[in-house]
């Protein structure tokens, strides 16, 4: 007994380090915020300090601002489906037992260990409507194939190369300061040009590396057997890799939601400062603004935990739909 007692003690000293650590820095912080959440703690000593129960989170159902970000949120997350499948082709390339395969699986992970200011930087400056190399090349192309006089000729008013991260402009014409489209908004805009930015940033990162894990764990007699019963490559991909496959991207679309869902604050902090009009604002950046900006740290708090309660519920709703899929 003593000695049990003895292992006990010997056990918690080394553990209680890391249970201080997860009290102090994870724990404490996490209900310190939602305590704040239901007061209107500012950080201006003119307003003083009172508890205010739900009302930060009622105001919120009436923040205009609010629900623009979200919208903004949720249209940065529309290149997600394409940068996953754009991680799976890169990894069915990859693949390939090829002499130098794995130089080039390098090469194309080398990005993400890249800070990421500084790739944003570069893109930044790709992205110049004056000197950038993306329009000079756009330019470029309309110039070569005299792409103004053909769509004059049918009757348009030509096309120019897009100004980026200075247009308010987008795919589905959003407006910047209301949540409904027009036509006039029609185009390529900042909006865009982070969705761009951010596609090429995770095909070749760690979805792909995942992807690569999981086409190396596919039993290769079953590719065989496909093939043995007269399967060409894309009957072998949709019904023997696809599935097994499905584990893997069942944890890519949940995380890649949970990142979506908290992301954009870099791309706004280094590139636009959330410009233009807002239009690249995003929750999370809207949550950076409040608390160290504007010093409304109780009403940033209640946008974190409503955030939190959105992701939350996405997740379990994923979970959920994905785990019936899994049983095969």
């Amino acid at each position: 007994m003593k000695a049990r007692r003895h292992e006990f003690r010997a056990a918690l000293g080394f553990l209680l380090p890391n249970f201080v650590g997860f009290g102090v820095f994870t724990a404490g912080p996490v209900l310190f915020s939602l305590a704040i959440s239901i007061s209107n703690w500012h950080l201006h000593r003119t307003i003083p300090f009172r508890w205010i129960a739900l009302g930060n989170f009622l105001e919120l159902f009436v923040d205009k601002d609010f629900w623009l970000y979200s919208m903004n949120t949720v249209y940065l997350m529309l290149g997600m489906p394409v940068a996953i499948a754009g991680s799976l082709f890169l990894a069915i390339l990859l693949s390939q037992r090829l002499r130098g395969i794995v130089v080039y699986r390098t090469l194309f992970y080398l990005p993400t260990f890249t800070s990421g200011v500084a790739l944003m930087l570069l893109w930044k400056a790709l992205y110049n409507p004056e000197f950038g190399a993306l329009n000079a090349a756009i330019n470029w192309c309309i110039d070569t194939f005299r792409v103004n006089e053909v769509v004059r000729a049918l009757g348009g008013a030509g096309v120019s190369a897009p100004t980026w991260l200075l247009s308010t402009k987008n795919l589905v014409g959003l407006e910047a300061e209301e949540v409904r489209s027009s036509a006039a908004q029609w185009g390529m805009g900042a909006r865009d040009a982070l969705i761009i930015m951010g596609i090429w940033i995770a095909i070749g990162g760690n979805n792909m590396l995942l992807y690569l894990a999981g086409l190396s764990n596919i039993p290769p007699e079953l590719t065989e057997a496909a093939q043995l019963d007269g399967a060409g490559k894309w009957a072998v991909f949709r019904n023997v890799t696809w599935p097994q496959l499905a584990p893997t991207t069942f944890f890519i679309v949940v995380m890649s939601f949970i990142g979506g869902l908290q992301g954009g604050f870099e791309q706004a902090r280094v590139m636009t400062q959330g410009g233009p009009a807002g239009t690249t604002t995003t929750v999370a950046y809207y949550i950076y603004t409040k608390a160290f900006e504007e010093l409304m740290v109780g009403y940033a708090a209640a946008i974190s935990w409503l955030l939190f309660t959105a992701i939350f519920v996405i997740t379990m709703v994923n979970w959920r739909l994905g785990s019936k899929e899994l049983n095969y």
